[in-house]
């Protein structure tokens, strides 16, 4: 299908593309495009208006700032699957990255995009809350901080006002730590049914920190801290891995459609949990 008609502008600037934003009231933001263009073809969404920030170079690239990663919101996912920096200190992003659909996909969708977008199914959004990310947005106000936990706040809704745009990503380092990305999607590039991001960080044989989170368990991304508390102190190996595992559950709400009921989601989140922790940590 054709999107409707729509008045298109491609700021050079944060500044100018917030503006945009501020004046048309009822425009879209356009990053890689990966989500959005499907939804216009298919006339899910005909706004009055499209921002497409592609020629706002400031927000691509990723960089070391201390104790953190600071990545722009419009670097492609192929380019933080192979980011040195990212590979080094925040390896789950990369590991999570390399899932995305296809190659394709992977070369013009970006970090931020996808993050924005906050699709419950999405493979980034997760990671995200796994690793306590904070998100810098822009508005007409000047600048403001949002922790992960409470970016995203519902199916496709964040805490992103109509006139905000997602500028850069601050990620914490976990430099040394194990990490490991694990998805069951019904057909190859698929979106996961569910998906568990893991890192972990051992002390000799036992798992002395451990992050986990889900996709397509809730609305939003879960972090699953009753997974957590079990594994902390505990050997890494498939007994202990298991028993924690078991609680992968606790506090979500997965849904139920034509790919599995809730129920299968629970258990998937189990299994998918078990595994990915043991990978993290060099057992599985």
């Amino acid at each position: 299908m054709i999107p409707a008609a729509f008045e298109y502008f491609a700021p050079t600037s944060v500044d100018e593309a917030v503006s945009l934003l501020r004046e048309h009231t009822d425009a879209k933001v356009l990053a890689g495009g990966q989500s959005l263009l499907p939804v216009l073809r298919l006339r899910l969404a005909a706004p009055e208006s499209i921002v497409d920030i592609g020629k706002i170079d400031e927000l691509r690239g990723v960089r070391d700032d201390g104790d953190a990663l600071v990545i722009g919101a419009l670097t492609a996912h192929t380019t933080v699957q192979t980011d040195p920096l990212i590979g080094e200190h925040t390896r789950l992003i990369s590991l999570a990255a390399a899932t995305i659909a296809d190659p394709q996909v992977r070369h013009r969708g970006t970090f931020g995009g996808s993050l924005a977008h906050a699709d419950p199914a999405g493979d980034l959004p997760a990671v995200a809350v796994a690793l306590d990310a904070s998100m810098e947005i822009a508005g007409p106000d000047g600048r403001r901080t949002v922790g992960a936990r409470d970016f995203f706040q519902g199916v496709f809704s964040t805490a992103l006002a109509d006139d905000e745009l997602l500028v850069e990503i601050r990620v914490p380092k976990y430099t040394g730590w194990g990490a490991h990305y694990e998805k069951f999607t019904m057909v190859a590039q698929g979106w996961p049914i569910v998906s568990v991001a893991a890192a972990v960080r051992l002390d000799g044989d036992s798992i002395a920190e451990a992050r986990v989170a889900f996709s397509n368990m809730g609305s939003t991304p879960i972090r699953a801290h009753a997974v957590e508390d079990s594994l902390i102190g505990r050997p890494a190996t498939a007994e202990a891995v298991r028993e924690a595992a078991a609680r992968a559950a606790d506090g979500t709400s997965p849904v139920t459609d034509l790919n599995g009921d809730a129920e299968y989601r629970r258990h998937l989140a189990s299994v998918l949990t078990r595994r990915a922790v043991l990978a993290a940590a060099g057992t599985g």
